[in-house]
């Protein structure tokens, strides 16, 4: 990687403005809360029978693994020539197009498998809703995951705004639980 790409996330940053706004916040805490959110949903049911010590074990050996990964990946997409590029754009630019659809093709393989996970567990979670808190009987899991993925979709299409506004409905009661 060309390491004199680093001015240009300094010139992407003094263009734009560089204070802190209410938006960064919301999206920040956003982030936190679903992450939160998905630890606390695919947490296993044993994991906290062995105490607390344990789970601050757990979570001290992930911290490293998933923040310096993440970092990475940022710095990564942020040496792109245009700040709005996407991964596939940047590893095309610092590799070359073949590199750039093979980077994609095992992006897409790293990141579908998460998706058909999160589906079923939206859908277990609403189904278990239904079920248990709201006295009903059960949909059709078809019927209802079409309906659950639909809606997450028609919040996509609406725009970001939409997402962080939905984000904050749904997550910010957990945050300030937590």
């Amino acid at each position: 990687m060309d390491t004199t790409q680093t001015g240009t996330i300094a010139s992407a940053a003094s263009g734009s403005s560089s204070t802190w706004r209410k938006t960064d916040t919301m999206w920040m805490l956003g982030l936190y809360g679903t992450a939160i959110g998905a630890g606390v949903l695919f947490l296993p049911i044993n994991a906290g029978i062995g105490g607390l010590i344990p789970l601050i074990i757990m979570a001290i050996i992930a911290f490293p693994m998933t923040f310096f990964a993440h970092r990475g990946l940022c710095r990564f997409v942020l040496s792109g020539k245009n700040p709005g590029e996407d991964i596939t754009a940047v590893v095309e630019e610092h590799f070359g197009i073949t590199a750039g659809k093979l980077i994609t093709l095992l992006y897409f393989f790293a990141i579908y498998p998460i998706l058909l996970v999160y589906s079923v567990a939206i859908t277990n979670t609403v189904d278990s809703f239904i079920t248990h808190q709201l006295g009903m009987t059960s949909p059709p899991r078809a019927i209802l995951s079409l309906i659950l993925i639909v809606g997450l979709m028609t919040i996509v299409r609406f725009g970001e705004q939409a997402i962080v506004k939905t984000m904050s409905i749904l997550v910010f009661p957990f945050v300030a639980v937590l």
